[in-house]
């Protein structure tokens, strides 16, 4: 249930700050001029539209995978690339509230808790397999040293009390 509780709460501040993020990066909206002052704009050039104090029809942005290629409207920029825009990070506003401030320094300090506990765990699992492998080494070690004096015709060591029963 917390778990539930806690990706609802996730996806519901994800959509919160993409919906923040592009209201921050839209154009603004460009009021009509009044119906009496409209002219078609077929007719007129853009350099004649300035003049007129008219605004010139929107070019309509490229297809995704034309590039950066500059729109065929332009007059001195045929063949010319444009300028890749600038890349922009988005930061979601931190609240004034102190019980969201609680929950998110919670979330970072358990994110912070479970990496240290993960990287723990990983530790002593190296520790482990290399005790395990540290302690099958000194049984080969001893085995050699064991096979070692009985080929040597001295036999294996027994304690002087345990030979004479």
């Amino acid at each position: 249930m917390r778990q539930l509780r806690t990706l609802l709460i996730g996806t519901s501040f994800a959509a919160w700050a993409t919906t923040a993020a592009v209201a921050q990066t839209s154009a603004p909206v460009v009021p009509a001029p009044p119906m009496g002052q409209m002219q078609p704009h077929s007719a007129m050039a853009p350099a004649q539209l300035a003049q007129n104090g008219q605004m010139a029809p929107a070019v309509p942005p490229p297809a995704p995978g034309a590039g950066n290629v500059a729109p065929p409207g332009a007059p001195a920029a045929r063949g010319v690339q444009m300028p890749a825009p600038a890349q922009q990070t988005l930061a979601a506003p931190t609240s004034p509230d102190p019980l969201v401030q609680k929950r998110n320094a919670d979330a970072q300090a358990n994110a912070e808790y479970r990496s240290a506990k993960q990287t723990s765990k990983a530790q002593y699992k190296e520790q482990v397999n290399n005790a395990k492998v540290n302690r099958q080494a000194d049984k080969q070690a001893a085995r050699n040293q064991l096979n070692a004096d009985t080929q040597a015709g001295q036999g294996p060591h027994v304690p002087d009390d345990e030979s004479k029963h």
